[in-house]
């Protein structure tokens, strides 16, 4: 994993020649694609485009995620040019790619997560196995970033302050079972990571966690093995699985039951 981390990092240079910023970023969301898509469980798939709940309206405002990780079994609306209208019951997460994460990016990301997790599933669910997920999990991963980590953990709770989101003050165990309340994770390839730690299968030391209860956050700084930990969560997050159905009758409101009849 650290040699692929590598050659992400060495390929994303050949797009930085580019003197458009679309240029500079489509090529960098296909290497992680690419990665994600010879790793990943033959379960999940990768998209892109925008997620729908039952109550979604054509032609209203939505975010578009980079790469969206969804069931396979489920199924997808096709927008065309490779676009596609996921269904919220169907996404396991979202991941939004940055060349070099900024402040405005960051908000950006958080504001489409919370849109996400704002969506509301309707299943009808027979077996869990392992850790269900609480909501939608949504992380960014960046190509470069500030120099310190924790500038980036600052960002995110003055985004939070600016756009009155809450985070939640629950500790362990009961935490498993609560969403972050925007995005979940920020990667930076050969610098660290930090994730909101509501994921049982996670390396947070547990004398961490007794000690500081309501600590929201896990940071960490390192050159090596943030692809490979950014994998690890992601592995995890698709092994673990519920059996169900969605609940298709809250798509169908537009079709009148009372125009229905039974005819001999």
């Amino acid at each position: 994993m650290s040699a692929v981390e590598d050659k992400i990092l060495a390929s994303s240079k050949i797009s930085a020649n580019s003197g458009h910023s679309l240029h500079k970023g489509t090529p960098r969301e296909a290497f992680i694609k690419e990665f994600l898509e010879a790793h990943l469980p033959s379960t999940v798939a990768i998209g892109t485009g925008e997620i729908i709940d039952s109550s979604s309206i054509p032609n209203e405002p939505r975010n578009q995620f980079d790469i969206v990780i969804y069931r396979k079994d489920f199924p997808k609306l096709d927008l065309g040019g490779g676009i596609c209208a996921f269904l919220v019951e169907s996404v396991i997460a979202t991941i939004e790619v940055k060349s070099t994460l900024d402040e405005q990016g960051l908000e950006q990301a958080i504001k489409a997560a919370r849109n996400a997790k704002k969506l509301t599933p309707h299943v009808f669910k027979f077996i869990q196995i392992g850790y269900a997920l609480p909501a939608i999990v949504n992380f960014v991963v960046a190509y470069a970033g500030p120099a310190k980590l924790e500038t980036t953990y600052n960002w995110i709770k003055n985004t939070h302050q600016a756009l009155h989101i809450e985070s939640p003050q629950v500790k362990f165990p009961e935490r498993f079972d609560t969403p972050s309340p925007s995005i979940d994770g920020v990667f930076i390839l050969k610098s660290g990571f930090l994730h909101f730690d509501n994921i049982p299968d996670s390396m947070t030391p547990s004398n961490l966690r007794d000690s500081h209860p309501y600590s929201n956050w896990v940071l960490t700084k390192s050159e090596q093995g943030t692809l490979l930990y950014f994998f690890f969560l992601l592995s995890n997050l698709c092994i673990h699985s519920a059996s169900f159905a969605i609940n298709a009758e809250k798509y169908l409101t537009s079709i009148p039951k009372e125009e229905f009849q039974l005819l001999p």
